[in-house]
Order: structure tokens, then sequence, then C-alpha cells
């Protein structure tokens, strides 16, 4: 069977440095930072107290009022990205077979803001009270229905759940469904809304998340020595993925195109990576290979880059083991740096960055790598932008519960 090229042709964020493509990737190359003190509520007696927050997204922009109060926070978000990245597309909803467009949507969490509200009612007014609509607000694979209701697509639809590796996930079966012929767009990405008490006090008991509350904005640190955790986000990822004969035919303009992706599992523990970085390694191997491609041909990698204690290390020792001593000449940034870590949404943000930054031959800093870790020692692009013109790069993205993935994207060349 010959394989069925797959392109990019929209994109769409919310995300904790704006709601609008041009604003957010102008921010993430001037190195802005989206981290701030927690508002949404009162963070007495937790460690933490800063997150990456949405600030100006206003669901009514996309749905009535009466559909936004029966949606998850988490589901208005993946709806708005989702609007957003069909405008950019230029897609004429009328023109397409809705039979041959589908959606998938990942997610590591899901509902949760609407769990902890619906469970509070249940405590204070008992069981009469929780909302009818409390099962399809909650779980995870009501982004990707809602999505295809809002638009009438009909192909393949479900939700991707491996944590914060959920929207890779995500994409890669899309782009799997276009290569075997079984839709000709498709909508992907991710959501995740889980800034709330019980998530973030979870976190915050499992010591994953930064306690540097006296400076919010230098929180999130990849690859520095100084690093204490990561900094919880928030928001949506969405991109349009497209046969090349569809994208053609319609006349779009292609961003990037989507040529391989490796998918593995450390099979070692709840949430810490392979120490040596082997599953990893094998992510990034696997999408090389699925791409025909070797890794000479890499020139640039957007990194998971988390700022964990242990995973910064594991991630490094993944890419020297795969690139040898040319892993020192790639290019590998965070973008979580400024971002935060959106959880189930981050593989999709960081691939739309990695696409961006291909478009725009500028590679965004690494902020905040002020004291580089010795066991970190790559080339993350720290602190300010670099001019770096490109064609091949990887987008990794690794979950609690040892999911790897890597995405394999080019420059569209005819």
């Amino acid at each position: 069977m010959d394989t069925v090229r797959t392109v990019v042709t929209g994109m769409g964020v919310v995300s904790p440095l704006g709601c609008d493509l041009e604003q957010y990737w102008h921010a993430v190359l001037s190195g802005e930072s989206g981290v701030g003190l927690l508002t949404r509520f009162d963070t007495d007696g937790i460690t933490s107290k800063i997150a990456a927050e949405v600030k100006d997204f206003d669901p009514l922009a996309f749905v009535d009022k009466k559909d936004a109060r029966r949606m998850d926070l988490s589901e208005q978000y993946a709806i708005g990205a989702s609007q957003l990245a069909i405008d950019h597309s230029g897609l004429d909803l009328t023109a397409i077979d809705p039979n041959r467009a589908g959606v998938i949507i990942g997610s590591g969490i899901g509902g949760i803001t609407t769990f902890e509200k619906q469970h509070q009612t249940l405590l204070e007014s008992g069981p009469g009270r929780v909302s009818p609509f409390f099962i399809p607000m909650m779980i995870i694979d009501m982004c990707a229905g809602m999505v295809a209701m809002r638009f009438g697509f009909r192909g393949p639809n479900y939700g991707t759940v491996s944590a914060c590796a959920s929207s890779s996930h995500a994409v890669l079966d899309a782009f799997r469904a276009i290569q075997r012929g079984e839709a000709d767009i498709m909508i992907t990405g991710g959501a995740e809304a889980t800034i709330t008490p019980t998530s973030y006090a979870g976190f915050c008991s499992a010591r994953a998340l930064s306690t540097r509350n006296d400076e919010p904005h230098r929180a999130s640190r990849p690859f520095d020595k100084d690093r204490d955790g990561f900094v919880i986000g928030e928001g949506s990822a969405i991109l349009i993925l497209e046969s090349l004969e569809s994208a053609k035919k319609r006349g779009a303009t292609i961003y990037a195109e989507i040529i391989g992706g490796g998918m593995t599992c450390d099979a070692y523990h709840m949430t810490a990576p392979l120490p040596d970085g082997d599953g990893a390694r094998m992510a990034m191997h696997n999408a090389i290979k699925d791409g025909g491609l070797t890794p000479d041909d890499i020139e640039y990698i957007n990194s998971h880059g988390t700022a964990t204690l242990l995973g910064d290390p594991a991630e490094t020792k993944a890419i020297k083991a795969i690139f040898g001593e040319r892993a020192y000449k790639i290019p590998v940034n965070s973008t979580k740096s400024m971002i935060g870590h959106l959880l189930g949404a981050a593989g999709a943000i960081e691939l739309i960055t990695a696409i961006l930054s291909l478009g725009a031959g500028r590679l965004h800093p690494t902020v905040n790598l002020d004291n580089p870790d010795p066991e970190c020692d790559l080339d993350y692009v720290a602190h300010t932008a670099r001019d770096y013109n490109f064609d091949v790069f990887l987008s990794n993205s690794f979950g609690f519960g040892g999911h790897n993935v890597s995405i394999l994207g080019r420059r569209y060349n005819g």
C-alpha cells in the first residue's frame, strides 16, 4: 500500500501566553513567562503556590452560555482551540465529506474541575443535586466528542490517555488514520484544565512541583542544576492534519509534514523515567526509522524538558545515546520553561511550537537556564532566541506510567 502523506494545515492554541497563535509565538520567541502566583483558589497549606494559568480565554466567544455551562473547562478549551485551528486552516466545512473527517484529542486527567465541583455538591446537598451532565462533562473522550459535534466530523473519533504524552499519542493516531486511508482530515491535539485544589495538592504531595514561590517567572528551570520540579499549566493545542491530496486539492497553506512517530514504554516506575533514558531513546529511534531517515538527518529537538530532577538527565542521556557526539551540535530547547507543563496538552503545543520554529527559522530560548546541570550539557538555546534554519525535527513527550512518544516532522518540500 502506498503511504499517504500527511501535512499540517492549521493550528490553534489556548495557552498561558495567549489564545492567539501569533500572540503565543511572539511571546515564546521573546522569552516571556506565563507563570505567576496561582489565583484560582486559596493556597494556604499547599507547598507550591504558582501555576501557568490561561488568563484571557472567553468560552462565550466559541459557545453560547447554555452550552458552556454543560462543558468542563477542558472541553471549553478544546472547542476554542479547535475553532481557532479550523479558522487558521481555511477549511470550508461545507465542502468536505464529514465521513472522511475525524477527531482525536488527548487529555491526561480530563474533567477534574467538574468532578471536584460535583463531589462537593454531593457532600453538601445530596445525590439528587448532582448534575445530569456530570458524567459527560467529566469523561476524557468528550473533548473529541464535542469537537466532532461542533464541526460535524463523523470519521474516527476518540480520546487518548497517557498522562503527559496524551496529545502526542493523539497526533500520532490521527497521522496513522490518514496514512491508513481512514480519513482525509483530522482535528487532533490535547486539552487540559487541572489547576484545581485536589489535583494541585496531589502533585504537591508527590513533590513534583516547583516551590520557588517568591520568583514564579523563574520557577520553571529545565536542565538547570537548581531546578526543583515542574510548573503546572493548562490549555489546549489543536492541529489540523490532512492528506497531502486533500490539502493540495483545496489550495491549503502547508506548514509542515508529519513523516513518522515512535511510541514505547519504560515498564519501570509509576512516575520516574528509566535512569538511562532508554525508553525515550527507543521512541526517537522508532520515529526516525518510521520516517525513513537516519539520526544524521535530525536538526532540532523540542524536548519534553520538564525541569524535574530525574527527567531532564534521562532525556539528555537518551539524546546522547542515539546521536553520539553529534548530540552536542543539535539545538534542544524546552517550551515548558515559559508556559509550564500543560500535561495532556503539552505534546501538541510543543509540536506546534516546533512547526512555528520551522516556518520562522527561529528557535525560542530555554529561559531560566542560569546554572546548567553538569549532567545536562547539550545546546539548550539558553536565554535568547536564535536564528536557525532547519528542515527536520523531533518533538518529544514522556508521561507518568513510562509512556514515551516522539514525533518526526519536516518542512514540506512538494
